[in-house]
């Protein structure tokens, strides 16, 4: 028998007398306290509300920005075009929303390798209209104790006008937001003529309504239940920061041990650290978290308990910084911004930024590059081959043209002969086309008929043979003079 003793952690069952009752048919769970985060100012409180400004002037104004004579950011679901300023794409366009996507989880990586949860701290919509509503709130039922003592007291007259009321600017702000969401995919001045004349169809007001139900529901009461439970972007960011790392931090070896103090005692005097315990970084934290318990997966990066703590320290007398954007091996080694700086730069990062410069480059490349028009070769199933008069072999296609740009476009149909594995005998083939023409960011289809004469298709009988089809714009031609092409590849098939 081995008698060495292992060491093993204890499990303790916490019994509370108030929940756990004798024969009771399961476990009791303690209901998710209400976090009433109170107001505060300061510099990362201007940033905060400067990028809830940008983004909502950005949100709300685009849509009624005009590009010509049409919206100049339109994604036209029903006729299947989408306008982004002079940019006409197509559902076979898809390819540069993917890239757009990559682009965006680059720079994610790369910010949050850099200072942890930019994104949510200042510009993630949660955020922006997390803020929104609490400034109604305040407006409507007060700061933090004034809404704590509000839902606290029985119901009467002057509580039910403050909820009204706010509840009432909660649904106008979220109507507002839902009718502008639609008018990115709704031409906005046609969703405005049809809201006033009660013409509006049903799909369109149930995207409204459900848009604004999304922003009242997460806004105004889910809030930072989002980001501690929904939101992925807090269980993965702990895989993409390290300790170099910039994030919120409190200052332990300068702030501990902690305790209350008078203003006019001596820091030395006191024993204590800076942390005056007053827990406003707690108060006004929008998920509700303690700064001070170290970095958390619910902080989101706002940097309001900066703020509150400054201003303790301002008035205390006492450096500020007790709270501060650190990285972790700073805090503990004492590091000058500088030296921070120098460590932000390390391989990760460099990965990173190298990565989304190059995908910028391409995805910038590409746009710039595109090709006014594009094409697609479809063969008639109903007559693959067919041997017609003189005993030549004729093949039928249709070319589906889209034109991507916004003025009335002709264009030219011919068959290329630099096909590598070609067979000669394919010189004798003959093209005849109708005519290729294609409204502003339309799709025209045109009939295209291969013939190739008796004497060369003896030879190739039974067989298929590769064509290249080009396409030509006819006008305007480039700056160089050149038409724009395309080419696009099929077979002529050879009937034995």
């Amino acid at each position: 028998m081995n008698s060495t003793t292992r060491k093993v952690i204890p499990i303790v069952a916490e019994f509370d007398a108030t929940r756990d009752k004798p024969g009771a048919a399961g476990p009791s769970f303690e209901a998710a306290r209400a976090v009433y985060p109170r107001s505060v100012q300061g510099r990362f409180a201007s940033w905060r509300w400067a990028f809830v400004w940008l983004t909502q002037l950005f949100f709300y104004g685009l849509p009624w920005l005009q590009w010509g004579e049409r919206q100049a950011v339109l994604f036209d679901l029903d006729a299947q075009r989408f306008f982004i300023l002079g940019l006409v794409l197509y559902p076979q366009d898809l390819i540069y929303l993917a890239a757009l996507l990559v682009l965006s989880a680059l720079a994610l990586f790369f910010f949050t390798a850099v200072a942890g949860r930019l994104w949510c701290g200042y510009t993630c919509p949660q955020t922006v209209y997390t803020e929104l509503f609490l400034w109604i709130e305040r407006r409507t039922e007060g700061d933090r104790l004034a809404r704590m003592r509000l839902d606290a007291a029985p119901w009467s007259a002057a509580k039910l006008c403050r909820k009204a009321a706010k509840h009432g600017a909660w649904i106008a702000l979220s109507l507002a937001t839902g009718f502008t969401f639609v008018g990115y995919f709704v031409p906005i001045g046609e969703l405005v003529q049809a809201t006033a004349s009660a013409t509006l169809s049903g799909w369109s007001a149930f995207w409204v309504l459900f848009y604004a139900g999304a922003t009242y529901g997460n806004a105004g009461f889910l809030r930072e239940q989002m980001c501690k439970y929904i939101c992925p972007y807090a269980r993965f960011q702990s895989a993409l920061i390290d300790r170099d790392s910039l994030v919120i931090s409190y200052d332990a070896a300068r702030g501990e041990p902690r305790g209350s103090r008078s203003r006019k005692a001596e820091l030395a005097s006191t024993g204590l650290g800076s942390c005056i315990d007053c827990t406003l970084c707690v108060q006004v934290c929008p998920t509700g978290i303690d700064i001070r318990q170290g970095l958390q997966n619910e902080c989101i990066g706002c940097a309001a308990c900066i703020d509150a703590c400054d201003g303790v320290m301002d008035k205390m007398g006492y450096p500020r910084g007790l709270i501060r954007y650190s990285t972790e091996n700073g805090v503990a080694q004492g590091w000058t911004a500088l030296q921070m700086l120098r460590r932000a730069w390390r391989p990760r990062t460099w990965i990173y930024g190298t990565l989304l410069i190059a995908a910028s480059a391409a995805f910038a490349a590409s746009v710039a590059t595109r090709s006014p028009f594009k094409f697609d070769v479809v063969k008639d199933r109903a007559a693959l081959a067919r041997v017609v008069e003189d005993g030549a072999v004729e093949n039928v296609y249709r070319l589906q043209i889209m034109n991507r740009t916004e003025t009335p476009q002709r264009y030219e149909v011919t068959v290329g002969g630099a096909v590598p594995d070609s067979p000669a005998a394919l010189e004798g083939l003959s093209v005849s086309a109708g005519a290729a023409l294609a409204g502003p960011a339309q799709m025209t289809s045109v009939a295209v008929s291969l013939r190739l004469p008796a004497a060369a298709a003896q030879s190739l009988a039974g067989r298929s043979v590769p064509v290249s089809f080009e396409v030509r714009q006819v006008l305007p031609q480039a700056q160089d003079g050149q038409r724009p092409m395309q080419t696009e590849r099929s077979t002529f098939v050879v009937p034995r």
